[in-house]
């Protein structure tokens, strides 16, 4: 079975109806986890623990559907 990395991440936002990082600089990595409910339940921990900061938002990033198996690497992929 392929691994199923996701990637937990967050930071304040310049609008909250918006998706636009105030400062990309500042970004909270939270890490990479094996599976999906793994990587919920560091979401879920980051959104409660900000949850008073309204620009404060949490996402994950399924990077096992970044690079599939069998798929060609795009031009952004290669080696310089």
């Amino acid at each position: 079975m392929a691994q199923r990395l996701h990637l937990v991440f967050g930071g304040e936002l310049v609008d909250p109806t918006k998706n636009t990082f105030k400062n990309v600089e500042d970004i909270h990595l939270v890490g990479i986890y094996p599976s999906y409910e793994a990587a919920y339940d560091a979401w879920k921990a980051e959104a409660q623990r900000t949850v008073d900061n309204a620009h404060m938002r949490y996402f994950i990033a399924h990077l096992h559907r970044l690079r599939e198996d069998g798929t060609e690497a795009a031009p952004s992929d290669q080696p310089g």
